[in-house]
């Protein structure tokens, strides 16, 4: 019998120099997707290669994480660029992961947006579509990986870009979809248990579910684990065990 397959993709390579963020080794054992931080947010060309290179070796597909030029913050800042420049900042970090993944012999497939510009682009039309506008026209055969029930989702889809929908395991959502904000309290979900269990409902049941329970119906081909936080492997690992427990397969969307 065939299982249900489903992705877990992870942000990583958000190292810089010799500041370390995240264990990407350890998680590279775990996920079946990364998102390569592109060095305007996190990352250098170093880290970018090393990271793209660990993937390789444990078959791991690789895509572009753009995100504002935002080291001091990490990219988790809006910052007001108009949508010209959004395009532009995109397709210059998509180029450079084309490089650098290229040149270790591990091409990127798919492109994820950072942090605010990410957020940004699922319920802000205009972001949505400068990002989508960037993919296909540096590289249409880029999957777009994007957060489930947002602007960009639809975007890429009427624009005929191959998307892929991502729900959060360590992120709650309102009543309306949205991610809650980071400031607020309850925003993070940082128990393992607490997160493999609802990731295991959601997926089970093809709907995000919300902080007051409600369920929102929407595709979903992959799951996202954030790779910066102390718990982050404990809630990779238990969520990927807790899908395997009830008969869900782990790969990459790209297969």
């Amino acid at each position: 019998m065939t299982r249900q397959r489903i992705d877990i993709n992870c942000d990583m390579g958000e190292s810089f120099g010799a500041w370390e963020k995240g264990d990407d080794a350890a998680m590279l054992k775990i996920v079946s997707s990364a998102n390569i931080a592109c060095g305007f947010h996190a990352g250098d060309p170093d880290i970018m290669a090393r990271t793209f290179a660990l993937a390789r070796e444990r078959n791991v597909a690789v895509g572009a994480h753009p995100g504002f030029p935002d080291l001091m913050g990490f990219g988790r800042r809006q910052i007001p660029y108009s949508v010209g420049e959004i395009e532009r900042l995109v397709a210059y970090q998509i180029g450079a992961a084309q490089a650098v993944s290229q040149y270790v012999g591990h091409p990127i497939t798919h492109v994820k947006p950072h942090g605010a510009l990410g957020n940004l682009a699922q319920h802000d039309e205009a972001v949505a579509r400068a990002i989508c506008n960037a993919i296909k026209a540096v590289d249409s055969s880029l999957i777009c990986l994007a957060i489930a029930l947002g602007q960009q989702h639809r975007i890429a889809e009427e624009m005929g870009l191959t998307v892929v929908s991502e729900i959060f395991a360590d992120r709650a959502y309102t009543d309306e979809g949205i991610l809650v904000p980071r400031g607020m309290k309850g925003a993070v979900i940082r128990d393992p248990d607490a997160a493999a269990w609802r990731v295991v409902e959601m997926v089970s049941e093809g709907a995000i579910v919300t902080v007051s329970g409600k369920r929102l119906e929407t595709p979903m081909g992959s799951i996202c684990v954030h790779g910066d936080a102390p718990e982050a492997l404990a809630i990779a690992q238990a969520v990927r065990s807790g899908l395997e427990k009830q008969g869900f397969a782990i790969a990459n969307f790209i297969h």
